[in-house]
């Protein structure tokens, strides 16, 4: 049986019809064939036989996802601080995901899970450390330290990553207290190094739109928002655990979910409450759950533009909505602050819209990561700074004030509170 290859079909199809005529096989129409024997986007003449050329190299196509990432020995080495449940499946996953960051260590006070982890992650042994953080100064791959374990141990994880010569990038809270929170600023200060705080939402696709959106006016004036954060406490997982003891959490819902209200509105919104008057709530329960944190938390804010706006968090039910009330649109994160699936929607006179964000809401972790690893390496600002941990960490405790004296408080602009309260 005679066998034609593919170039002897084509040699004998052009020799047959003339290449004016040639489809690179079938097919063609007579202005495509004319270009087949054109190098395109080279410039060059090409052979006499097209069939005997190589391949033309194309230019370089515009990319419509991502730009190319950083080479992997150029992005900025990130070891994890505590290898809890939100380290292993979304903070570690989101280094191997990430384009100008990588994992290059391990920090926890069990080595058998650090070691289990290093070998999934491709750490070596001798890049996983305990929480002294004893050798962690000599490892030239870790550039960046990110503190992901209990609120009043931040301080001790900050502090010995950034005197071991490391940058930090530290989850919210920043810490249990202001006073803990300004250790570590001067802390930074005195190692010349950079804390950024973890507020995932300002890198969300979905709360990035809607603050192009503010910031453009396109809601018109708002003068009242809202915004509520609740999720259910619940005892019997270990990463609970911890939340309900006052001394390691610093409060309950307010200080952990209910940050995401407060933060959320200020950066929205462009401006810090100027007053605020806030209610606690703990109901009863047979485990003793909420005996030392608020279950639910209420705060009414007053800004120094006039603005008014209602939080609230919560430990039972769940719920992550952030409202807008503008008077030429109502805009409505919900859900605002999910790990994914958030979604924006768009009131007007005309209708409702739910316009599409520019990426997936996972994008916020890697996105935030990101952005520490180039404020590191090119000295970009830092959107999400110490200093606004630190305010918060203010405001925060000022809720608490107020709701234990059951009055308004007034507030300077960074959190604390106007001298003689």
């Amino acid at each position: 049986m005679n066998t034609v290859s593919r170039r002897g079909f084509l040699r004998t199809s052009a020799m047959g019809a003339g290449v004016g005529t040639l489809a690179l096989g079938l097919g063609a129409t007579p202005v495509l064939a004319q270009t087949a024997g054109r190098a395109i986007g080279t410039g060059q003449t090409p052979p006499a036989d097209p069939l005997e050329r190589s391949a033309a190299g194309r230019p370089e196509p515009d990319l419509d996802a991502a730009p190319r990432p950083t080479p992997p020995g150029n992005r900025l080495g990130w070891a994890v601080c505590g290898l809890g449940h939100f380290a292993q499946n979304y903070a570690i996953p989101a280094l191997g995901q990430a384009s100008e960051s990588r994992l290059t260590g391990l920090v926890s006070g069990n080595r058998d899970k650090a070691l289990a982890v290093g070998a999934a992650w491709g750490v070596p042994e001798d890049a996983i450390f305990d929480y002294t953080m004893q050798g962690l100064a000599d490892n030239d791959a870790i550039d960046i330290v990110y503190v992901i374990t209990p609120n009043a141990i931040h301080e001790e994880n900050v502090i010995a990553a950034l005197e071991a010569g490391k940058h930090v990038f530290c989850e919210k809270p920043f810490a249990h207290n202001s006073a803990a929170a300004q250790r570590m600023i001067d802390a930074a200060r005195a190692a010349d190094r950079k804390i950024m705080i973890a507020y995932r939402a300002h890198f969300e696709p979905n709360n990035t739109a809607l603050k192009k959106m503010v910031d453009k006016g396109e809601l018109g004036e708002i003068w009242y928002a809202t915004s509520d954060h609740h999720r259910p406490l619940d005892p019997s997982v270990e990463r609970d655990q911890w939340r309900m003891v006052r001394d390691l959490a610093g409060g309950g819902s307010m200080m952990d979910i209910g940050i995401y209200s407060l933060n959320g509105l200020i950066w929205l919104l462009d401006e810090a409450p100027s007053r605020l008057i806030a209610t606690t709530f703990s109901p009863e329960t047979p485990d003793g759950r909420f005996g030392e944190v608020e279950a639910i938390a209420q705060v009414q804010l007053v800004f120094p533009s006039g603005r008014r706006a209602s939080i609230s968090s919560g430990y039972v039910a769940s719920k992550k909505r952030i409202d807008l009330w503008g008077s030429q649109a109502v805009a409505v994160l919900d859900p605002a602050t999910e790990y994914s699936g958030n979604r924006l929607t768009v009131t007007t006179a005309e209708g409702q819209e739910t316009p599409r964000p520019p990426g997936p809401s996972e994008q916020q972790f890697t996105g935030e990561i990101d952005h520490f690893s180039k404020a590191v390496r090119d000295g970009i600002p830092i959107l999400t700074p110490a200093e606004m941990g630190l305010r918060d960490m203010h405001l925060l405790e000022a809720v608490y004030l107020s709701a234990e004296r059951g009055e308004w408080v007034d507030l300077n602009p960074d959190g604390t509170l106007v001298s003689g309260q």
